[in-house]
Order: C-alpha cells, then sequence, then structure tokens
C-alpha cells in the first residue's frame, strides 16, 4: 500500500474538479517527485476510466483519483425555484435555457468505487464526506490508501474511526469547494496551521495540508506544524499542463480581479474563488441547496467559458492565487520544495536531511 513518506517532494497537486486536473498535470506532478491526483467528480465512469488508462500508459509513477461523495441533504424546493428565476437573465444573455431542478447528486458514485477496485488505483481521496464503512474497507482489500478530506475535528474523529489511511485537512484560505460535510454548515475559519495543531495532538493518522498555499515558506511552516506532506490546487492552474480554461487562467492574473469570496452562488456549496459579477448578483440569494444549484449554474458557467467571459464563470482560487505562474507543473512543483527547503523543510520522511526534488 503507498506511503505518503515514499514521496520524494512531499507536495501534492490537488483533484480540481471541472476540467483543471488532466492526465497531463498528474504525470507532470508524479515524474517529478510529487503525487497527482484526477478529478473523479462530474465525470462518467468511462471518463474516468479513460483518463486512469492515460496516466497508466505513460507514467510508473503513483497517482491518486478523488471522488466526491453524494450527498442528499434535505433543502428548501422553494429557495431553489426562486433562485432558478433569478437565474433567467442570465441565461436569456447567453441565449441559452436552464435545466430543470436535478435532485441527485452523483449516480455514478458507486460504478466510479468499482473502478478504483478494479484498476487497483494506489490513493483514494474523499471530499464532502465519508463512505459507508463496507465501501472504504472494499478499498482498502484492493491496495488503496484512502484520504478523507475534513475541514475540522469533528469531521477529523469521524474519518479516524472509519479506519482511512491519511487525513487531508483544510482550511479557510484553499479555493473551490470547502470539504465540509454537511451542505448547510457555514465553513469554520480556524487557520491552518491552528487546525493542524489541534488534530495532529491526537491524531495517529499521516495528515496533508491543504488551502491558500503559495509559496516555499507556507510549505515550510505547515510541514512544521505536523504535515507530512501539501496540497496545492491553485498553484497549477496557470501551467500549460492544467486543463482549465483560457479566461478562468487569464483572470488569475487580471488585475479587475482583485479579491477572493466564499460563495454558494455557483453550486450551493461554500466555495472560494475570484469575486465576480456573478458572485454579486447572486451570492446573498443563493440558497443551500447542493448539487441542485451546481446543476442550474453549469449551462450558464459553460456558456460563459465559451464566450471568454469571466464574469459569469466559476473561478475557484486560494487566497495565494497572485503567486502563481504559467510555468510547467514540474518547474512549480522543484520551485515551491526548493524555496520551502530553504526555509528548513525536511521531506515526508524526516531523517534529519532534507528532500531534494527530482531534476
Amino acid at each position: 500500500m503507498f506511503d505518503l513518506v515514499e514521496l520524494t517532494v512531499p507536495i501534492i497537486a490537488a483533484p480540481m474538479a471541472g476540467g483543471p486536473s488532466t492526465p497531463d498535470l498528474v504525470v507532470s506532478v508524479g515524474e517529478a517527485g510529487g503525487l497527482g491526483f484526477l478529478a473523479g467528480g462530474y465525470k462518467t465512469p468511462e471518463a474516468l476510466a479513460e483518463q486512469i488508462r492515460e496516466v497508466r500508459a505513460r507514467t510508473e509513477q503513483p497517482f491518486g483519483v478523488n471522488l466526491f461523495v453524494p450527498q442528499q441533504p434535505a433543502y428548501d424546493p422553494a429557495a431553489v425555484h426562486e433562485y432558478r428565476d433569478r437565474l433567467g437573465a442570465a441565461a436569456q444573455r447567453y441565449g441559452i435555457e436552464l435545466p430543470p431542478i436535478r435532485e441527485r447528486d452523483d449516480d455514478w458514485f458507486a460504478a466510479k468505487i468499482d473502478l478504483l477496485i478494479e484498476q487497483q488505483v494506489p490513493v483514494v481521496s474523499l471530499t464532502f464526506g465519508l463512505p459507508p464503512a463496507d465501501i472504504a474497507g472494499r478499498l482498502r482489500a484492493a491496495g488503496a490508501m484512502i484520504i478523507a478530506t475534513v475541514t475540522t475535528v469533528a469531521e477529523a474523529r469521524a474519518a479516524l474511526d472509519l479506519e482511512v489511511g491519511a487525513l487531508c485537512v483544510q482550511g479557510p484560505e484553499g479555493g473551490g469547494h470547502r470539504g465540509t460535510f454537511r451542505v448547510e454548515d457555514e465553513p469554520e475559519t480556524t487557520p491552518l496551521p491552528a487546525l493542524l495543531d489541534e488534530i495532529t495532538a491526537w491524531c495517529p493518522l499521516p495528515v496533508v495540508a491543504a488551502g491558500g498555499i503559495g509559496d516555499g515558506a507556507r510549505i515550510a511552516e505547515l510541514l512544521a506544524h505536523g504535515a507530512v506532506a501539501v496540497q496545492l490546487g491553485t498553484a497549477f492552474l496557470r501551467s500549460p499542463e492544467s486543463g482549465a480554461k483560457t479566461a478562468y487562467k487569464d483572470a488569475l492574473r487580471d488585475p479587475r480581479f482583485t479579491r477572493t469570496v466564499i460563495t454558494r452562488a455557483f453550486s450551493g456549496r461554500p466555495a472560494r474563488g475570484l469575486a465576480n459579477d456573478f458572485i454579486a448578483a447572486h451570492d446573498e440569494a443563493a440558497p443551500a441547496a447542493y448539487p441542485q444549484v451546481h446543476h442550474l449554474t453549469s449551462p450558464v458557467r459553460a456558456a460563459a467559458a465559451a464566450r471568454n467571459a469571466p464574469e459569469d464563470m466559476a473561478l475557484w482560487a486560494g487566497t495565494g492565487y497572485r503567486a502563481t505562474s504559467a510555468d510547467p507543473a514540474a518547474t512549480i512543483l522543484r520551485r515551491l520544495w526548493s524555496e520551502a527547503v530553504a526555509h528548513g523543510a525536511f521531506g515526508a520522511g524526516g531523517g534529519g536531511k532534507p528532500a531534494r526534488p527530482n531534476h
């Protein structure tokens, strides 16, 4: 079974659903000594299988796949219908029709679990909650290391009870969706170093630190707080291996976008992205209803991306987005780790010697 301490460089390229996490990114990060992740969220099992096969054909390095744990929370149907009506102007602007309200989340979750077991994917991370114990047991029996994404001490304790292999502790500065187990919960604001201290004080599992990490000094700080590795997503968004849309990449360096905010406007779940016109218009009205809101806004976001209109796109980004570069992913990883080593960081395996990136 894979062990995080085996990484030459304790840096993980975060799974980013919706396109940014490509086989190119996974292979490049893995070959440079880190760990790459495919994002299984929103994909059909067939599309995910194709990406797994491509990664396997191009590298012998370990890699991971992330899945969203399906959600069926209660929500206010009237609020969702009102939100759909509110989105009518945006749909009209792009000449599209909004879909009917969709009740279910991921109908393919069970099939994707079967796929990961069949393919013996070495690392499986889970977001938005924990799977049933029998699914966790099947993944372990297939040799997969399970990483549970957690945002609170209570979630970490629940993950430990499930006997996962590691925790990904996500702080408030991170881009994209918070991994909160409950859709209706507002994300906690405990800074990531403090949250790490609270969890590593009692948790025997390896811990990965995630959220708003943009430079080597921060990496060194988080490793000093007990993390065995760090997970970065935004840092890789502008790389040529990223599948992010051109308008998305350009927005990360566009002076029009001056800050990130937490919003439910695009998906009904709290997520951090660049503040834009869509958020300004709809944030206060967005109900806590995932996946209903996600499916309603999906065609608007797709149409906006096709027209290179970032003001109506979900521009997920962490607080360190201004530090991103368009360098190759391997160059970004090596630079970050060199900076971290310069600030006193050691590899996940410890042993008194700083780990060095592959060259």
